[in-house]
């Protein structure tokens, strides 16, 4: 109990321990409880008067006390103040912190919230340290994401990375415009030379060279109309989330960099607007690569898939240990697993196994998908080395996987994940708008893989 008056106690009780619980209660608090109609269900929360000589304090009733979203609906739901975890520590308090954490957020950029959160207090340093950078992390993400077009193109998106860079005192270069040509990336200037925000590529390095090689590819299409083959108005409308793959790794490389975990980092983003111009490619163009292979265009509206495959090229130069890429790639990944669950896809049966535990015990899960080659027949060209996507309707994430692979190298060790980085609803943690997904998992996978796996 805090002997701080002004500081709140939260008392959380498991369900099954409730009725013990409620029995060594005075009775005037038992009789609160019973006037109040409170339920002891899974997340219910009732505030409790002071009693004798002891303070206010909230009882929270949950199934499980390691429910990261256990208290991710309280920041609002509470009254303004602050607050403490009675009898917490260690993971479980990290845990339980993090899901506060995230629940507080809001996007407040054009529109100031109602009113403040309430604030939860973390005393031990280590556990407000690591849960501190998660919640930078997620809400540096969030913010990216639902930031619009007009002020999240390529031009900030790429002041972004450098303000990250700047920060953990990494290098930042960008390719701009026709240098994309002269440099060697034809298939993002072919994407984004339509806007009037030139496409560029953002190339961020940090680490020592002595350290294993880490690369994270994040698709940045800022907006994407569909290009010629142009989307619907509802398909349209939330597409300045196209850039969620680019938030990701922007917020995965500022975790690794925070944790100083002992990697060489790169961090690859291709960031263009899809547009409509009379300079757009069309389908039934043929686009040269970074790698050298051809790609008919089947459809503009497959464009993510050709900026990033520029950028996988370029990462696989490196010879790093392992490449990730992240990308809002595909309708059918969410038409398989729905759009609260990203599919991910490896040839690498470890890097598999450690990317789905990772997501277990985050409680931040990824689904794996099958790399199937028997679809490989679908970007079959008669006139280029590949299609940029499949005439057939059925498949579509495994032939933007298969696509994508085909311009890594077998030998480097690759992880794909196609994520929908958007809340459609609202749930505890969760506010409706731009999410990290597989976020915090794949940084547990990272930490347990090249660091210290103490997160």
């Amino acid at each position: 109990m805090p002997e701080d008056s002004r500081v709140t106690a939260i008392e959380p009780v498991l369900i099954k321990n409730y009725p013990a619980w409620l029995e060594a209660q005075p009775e005037p608090l038992v009789r609160w409880l019973q006037d109040s109609g409170f339920k002891p269900t899974h997340r219910a929360h009732c505030l409790l008067p002071p009693y004798a000589d002891e303070v206010s304090r909230v009882l929270v009733t949950l199934e499980d006390a390691d429910d990261i979203w256990g208290l991710g609906d309280l920041p609002y739901r509470l009254p303004e103040g602050d607050y403490l975890l009675k009898d917490m520590q260690g993971a479980t308090l990290a845990r339980l912190s993090t899901g506060w954490g995230l629940g507080a957020y809001r996007f407040q950029r054009y529109k100031a919230a109602k009113r403040v959160p309430a604030c939860l207090r973390i005393e031990q340093t280590a556990v407000y340290e690591a849960v501190a950078r998660e919640i930078a992390a997620c809400s540096l993400v969030r913010d990216l994401i639902n930031t619009p077009a007009e002020d999240m193109g390529p031009t900030q998106l790429a002041a972004a990375a450098r303000e990250l860079a700047d920060e953990f005192k990494a290098g930042c270069e960008v390719i701009v415009g026709d240098q994309l040509l002269s440099r060697g990336y034809p298939a993002i200037h072919a994407v984004g030379r339509a806007s009037v925000h030139p496409p560029r590529l953002i190339d961020l390095r940090w680490g020592s060279t002595e350290h294993p090689t880490l690369v994270l590819v994040g698709k940045g299409v800022c907006f994407d109309s569909g290009g010629l083959d142009l989307k619907n108005a509802s398909g349209m409308r939330h597409m300045k989330k196209d850039m969620g793959g680019a938030a990701h790794v922007l917020g995965l490389a500022r975790m690794v960099m925070a944790h100083r975990l002992p990697v060489n980092l790169r961090v690859l983003v291709p960031a263009v607007e899809n547009a409509v111009s009379g300079d757009a490619f069309r389908p039934g163009d043929i686009i040269r690569t970074r790698k050298g292979l051809t790609v008919e265009i089947e459809n503009t509206d497959a464009e993510g898939r050709l900026v990033l495959c520029d950028a996988l090229a370029e990462a696989a130069q490196d010879k790093p240990a392992l490449i990730v890429d992240f990308a809002t790639l595909t309708g059918a990944a969410r038409v398989a697993l729905g759009t609260e669950l990203p599919g991910f896809f490896t040839r690498s049966e470890a890097l598999a196994k450690g990317v789905s535990g990772a997501g277990e015990r985050t409680q931040d899960p990824l689904w794996r998908l099958p790399l199937f080659d028997d679809y490989r027949y679908q970007l079959e060209s008669p006139v280029a080395d590949l299609l940029n996507c499949s005439t057939s309707p059925f498949g579509g994430a495994i032939n933007a996987a298969l696509f994508l692979e085909a311009f890594v190298p077998p030998e480097i060790e690759w992880l794909h994940v196609d994520l929908m980085a958007w809340n459609l609803r609202a749930r505890p943690g969760r506010p409706r708008g731009g999410e990290a997904m597989g976020l915090r998992a794949l940084f547990a996978y990272l930490n347990m893989r090249f660091g210290d796996g103490d997160a």
